[in-house]
């Protein structure tokens, strides 16, 4: 966690993400600028608790556990203390809203990928690596 962990983010569930980008090629008018957002700001270590307890859920694991996982680390110079977003015109010129709260968006998003192990496997293991010098290596 940077620093104290107060900064402040806007949170989406990536589909709802993907569905706003979705309105905005089909719908929007074209020039015009769209901020997507979930009007769900966090502060960072209020969300990295609540994903603590949900790995805590769907592990099986004793509440709180996963919080003890939790290190705090020097905060970068210059780091902002809040990202905010006004995402009221693509709600109101578009009708897009998130069809999701957050936490039911990161509960999903857990579930997703306690659902993938090979794959977490395969990116975790530095295997990739060598995928990427095959591909893209110098001939």
């Amino acid at each position: 966690m940077y620093g104290d962990g107060l900064y402040t983010r806007d949170w989406l569930y990536v589909e709802d993400h993907a569905e706003a980008i979705r309105q905005v090629l089909f719908k929007g008018k074209s020039g015009e600028t769209y901020n997507i957002g979930g009007h769900n700001e966090w502060k960072n270590i209020d969300l990295i608790e609540l994903l603590c307890d949900v790995m805590d859920d769907k592990l099986g694991r004793q509440q709180g556990e996963s919080r003890q996982l939790i290190t705090f680390i020097k905060d970068r110079p210059g780091h902002d203390r809040r990202y905010a977003i006004d995402a009221s015109k693509i709600e109101r010129e578009l009708g897009w809203r998130p069809s999701l709260t957050f936490q039911e968006g990161l509960v999903k998003t857990v579930e997703w990928y306690l659902a993938q192990e090979e794959w977490l496997d395969q990116v975790t293991s530095g295997n990739y690596r060598q995928y990427y010098n095959r591909q893209y290596a110098k001939p």
